[in-house]
């Protein structure tokens, strides 16, 4: 059994590890930042899973907000569009669960069946941070297993997309490995049996020569028909389209290699070529794997539905009712809570609307709207519960006419690889090689046998599968460099592009300005005893502007608060060692409106005297101005904001011309203008991080999403760029390029090795003792150059 941790200061939270507030919850001598962390832990304790508590310190995540409605999955429309599988007895589903962060969580996780004996059983994939669950649904529900895992701190994200998800029919990463592991084990034995043939050993050559050959043979049939079939199947679909891919070649010296190894065992006249052939397969397919290796535990293809829930509340006769998004109609009441989503444009009815549009429209102050007023689409709630009419529905909403956009619905360019294009000339020019190697023996020399060895020698030496690996071993590598530094691509090919790329469009809130970095100063005067009081009033809200505001009073903690009250989105309030202690917005406090328009404003009151306010300014990400230099030097770049141009003079050092920095941008306006960029022969990076910049991202040759959580919401993109990392994208920039070169490094590698081999083939004398040295070798020194080569260039660019 495991012990359980003791916490070594108790200016923490057991559970979670955040700060203490001045008077924490206790339980059985531990304290708890809130009644949630206390209530997970009290449930952890009834059915003896403190261990979770053993295995990392303060595993668990805050149970500050915990604002979650789940009646809609009580409605069978819903749940039949999330579950995977369901009969009479079992239901089965798969679950995204942010939370997931370390061997507690898998441990707890996969001991839930403990807190609810009717789930069966629940698997954890960390990577993806997913769940699958089967559960007893004649003793359960999906609404019950969901309650259990949010009263645990493990609430699962639940959005319209999992009701609409597409079915992958893309790659199987599992029969890949599959694949590998015949090719594998099929090479390994061939090279054992192939041995008597390379050492020459007369005695035991002429007594199972035969008998290996056919073995050998044997074992290259489910290298050839299983294991390499899908470039057989690749190279006839692109010959159809009248394409020369580079599995033409491939599928091309696979095939004669087979054939002459049939034709040479039969007929007793040689070993043939399966040692070689195996050992093509196999190292093409661990390229293969390597290339299609990507980040599955992040989603690069979300849209507004990833956004939106799965149900809406309804009031009906009085009452509420949750309903499927996709039945909501004109003429609807809705009700939406704190923080909730509103998924489509509305009247508002009653309460008090404070929206945060920043997904949508990119502005970063929340809007207040009066009753009667239009609430557009995509707007989070942040003051109370509201209601509203539905005045369009869902797919014709304001943030579904971005969707609708021709961006979304037509397949974005492949992006065109060095690969792909060399493959082209390569295979021209091998079929030239071997039909004129074989035309010279035939004609000169009458040779017919000479002609085919000829041909059929320079079709298996100059097969290529050196040029084949040196793209994705090099990009894998650069891809793995990529993931250590936080830049998350979607694919190999990406790297490719990001080397071409010569403008770069920036959105403002959230990409070059940090949620969490802002200056902040005080218009009043205060004494060190205000302070105190008002920094330990702060300490007890978990809002960013209370942390910032704590962290800038820089004070310890002195009194509790008594009789505190948050309003969420409007400010806090209590008794501090006897004093009536207010802050948040003006309207909060009781003075007339007076928010500026530059900047967030927390206005201050002790005993009823007002103090003044303080003013949070964002700030740029660290390493902004260095970044705009650095690309600025080589590249265009541009600036697209949906908010105010209120920061615009201060932007203007950052860009080479005014004109290239523009405010008030819609979505459709960001779109429309990569377009133009794009028809004026630019390159694109556009880097964007809501709802308003999906449009521009997948427009733009590569879009990358920045977010300060890789596994929140990011829209529609070609790779994820940690907000931590964003002052490293120069760097990234010229690690994609210094891969390029050493692909092109690599190409003349192989290509070389490929003229030592033809030397010997057009004259019909490559022997399998000669190919099954040559082509291993050629592999062998592509994937350590590459790998060295991505590296060393890592180190020079400061990656590694």
């Amino acid at each position: 059994m495991f012990e359980q941790k003791t916490v070594e200061t108790e200016t923490q939270c057991y559970h979670c590890g955040d700060d203490l507030p001045a008077a924490p919850y206790r339980l059985d001598n531990r304290n708890f930042c809130c009644a949630g962390c206390k209530g997970v832990y009290q449930i952890l304790s009834a059915h003896n899973l403190c261990n979770y508590y053993a295995y990392n310190d303060v595993p668990g995540q805050t149970q500050k907000q915990q604002n979650s409605h789940f009646e809609y999955l009580e409605e069978p429309k819903i749940v039949a569009g999330l579950v995977d599988y369901t009969d009479d007895k079992l239901t089965s589903i798969t679950l995204y669960i942010p939370a997931i962060h370390c061997s507690s969580c898998i441990w707890l996780l996969e001991n839930l069946y403990k807190i609810n004996p009717a789930i069966v059983q629940s698997r954890i994939d960390f990577l993806k941070k997913q769940m699958s669950i089967t559960f007893k649904n004649q003793e359960t529900s999906l609404k019950s297993v969901v309650e259990t895992l949010a009263a645990i701190g493990y609430e699962p994200q639940i959005s319209l997309q999992d009701v609409v998800k597409k079915q992958m029919s893309d790659f199987s990463e599992r029969e890949l490995v599959t694949k590998i592991a015949v090719a594998g084990f099929c090479f390994g034995n061939v090279m054992l049996l192939s041995f008597p043939e390379y050492f020459g050993l007369s005695d035991l050559e002429s007594r199972f020569k035969l008998f290996f050959g056919w073995l050998n043979l044997a074992f290259a049939l489910p290298v050839v028909f299983y294991s390499g079939r899908d470039y057989f199947i690749s190279a006839y679909h692109n010959l159809k389209k009248g394409i020369l891919n580079l599995d033409f070649p491939l599928a091309l010296g696979i095939a004669v290699m087979f054939i002459r190894s049939v034709a040479e065992i039969a007929s007793h006249t040689g070993a043939g070529f399966v040692d070689t052939l195996c050992g093509l397969v196999f190292f093409l397919l661990i390229g293969k794997w390597m290339q299609q290796r990507t980040y599955h535990h992040l989603s690069f293809e979300r849209d507004y539905r990833s956004y939106f829930p799965v149900a809406v509340t309804l009031i009906k006769a009085g009452k509420e009712k949750p309903a499927p998004l996709n039945e909501l109609v004109v003429g609807d009441r809705m009700l939406i809570r704190s923080n909730e989503i509103i998924p489509a444009d509305a009247i508002l009815l009653k309460g008090t609307a404070e929206i945060d549009f920043s997904f949508v429209t990119g502005e970063s102050v929340p809007v207040q709207k009066t009753l009667g007023e239009v609430v557009y689409a995509g707007g989070r709630q942040l003051s109370g519960v509201i209601e509203l009419e539905v005045v369009k529905p869902v797919s014709q909403s304001y943030l579904t006419q971005l969707w609708n956009n021709e961006a979304f619905y037509t397949q974005k360019d492949h992006i065109k690889t060095f690969s792909a294009t060399a493959s082209k000339y390569f295979s021209v020019v091998l079929l030239l090689i071997a039909i004129g190697s074989a035309a010279f023996w035939m004609l000169s020399a009458g040779d017919t046998g000479k002609a085919i060895a000829a041909f059929t020698a320079v079709l298996i030496i100059a097969c290529p599968c050196a040029l084949a690996l040196s793209s994705p071993f090099t990009l894998a590598a650069v891809l793995s460099i990529f993931d250590r530094n936080r830049f998350y691509l979607k694919s190999t090919e990406v790297v490719e592009e990001l080397a071409r790329i010569n403008t770069y469009v920036f959105d403002k809130t959230g990409t070059i300005t940090s949620p969490e970095a802002s200056g902040l100063s005080f218009a009043g005067v205060m004494t060190r005893h205000q302070k105190q009081l008002l920094s330990d009033l702060a300490r007890n809200s978990g809002h960013p502007l209370s942390r910032e505001l704590t962290k800038h009073l820089d004070l310890e903690k002195v009194y509790s608060a008594d009789n505190y009250s948050e309003k969420i989105g409007r400010g806090i309030s209590g008794e501090i060692n006897g004093n009536k202690v207010k802050l948040g917005s003006s309207a909060f406090i009781g003075l007339p409106l007076t928010n500026s328009p530059t900047s967030s404003n927390v206005h201050v009151m002790i005993n009823n005297e007002y103090l003044g306010y303080f003013t949070f300014r964002q700030q740029w990400r660290e390493g902004f101005k260095e970044l705009t230099f650095k690309l600025g030097k080589q590249a265009d770049l541009h600036l697209l904001s949906g908010d105010e141009d209120h920061d615009k003079q201060s932007l203007v050092p950052f860009f080479p011309r005014a004109q290239q920095i523009q405010f008030r941008q819609s979505p459709q306006n960001k779109l429309d203008y990569i377009k133009t960029l794009q028809m004026n022969g630019k390159k694109i990076m556009m880097l964007g991080d809501g709802l308003n910049d999906a449009g521009a991202l997948r427009q733009s040759n590569v879009g990358v999403a920045v977010t300060n959580n890789i596994n929140n919401f990011s829209p529609d993109c070609d790779a994820i760029l940690d907000g931590a990392a964003f002052h490293m994208l120069p760097q990234f920039v010229q690690q994609a390029k210094d891969a390029v070169k050493i692909i092109h490094i690599s190409f003349a590698i192989s290509l070389t090795y490929n003229l030592l081999g033809l030397y010997f083939a057009v004259q019909g004398l490559l022997s399998p003792l000669f190919a099954a040295i040559l082509m291993p070798i050629s592999t062998v020194t592509i994937i350590l150059f590459t790998s060295i080569a991505a590296r060393l260039y890592a180190r020079k660019n400061k990656l590694l």
